[in-house]
């Protein structure tokens, strides 16, 4: 078998995650979807914005990935 540079690509499968918010968090949301798309001239729906929402909290969040790190020491 060949040796390739890429390695095999990682579980890509999406997780369907049911949340229940307040009334006020739902409109935050539904406002930063309308500036959104001020900004960047494309609408994106809230459940396509949310993601990239909490992935981002989650990388700057310096004690998470530190406390993270501890968890799995292979650093996986």
């Amino acid at each position: 078998m060949p040796n390739l540079k890429l390695a095999k690509l990682p579980d890509r499968t999406p997780v369907k995650l049911t949340i229940s918010i307040t009334p006020e968090l739902h409109r935050a949301l539904d406002d930063y979807a309308r500036l959104y798309k001020d900004v960047h001239g494309v609408a994106e729906p809230v459940c396509e914005l949310v993601p990239a929402m909490l992935a981002g909290f989650l990388e700057a969040d310096r004690g998470f990935a530190k406390a993270r790190r501890s968890l799995d020491p292979s650093g996986a």
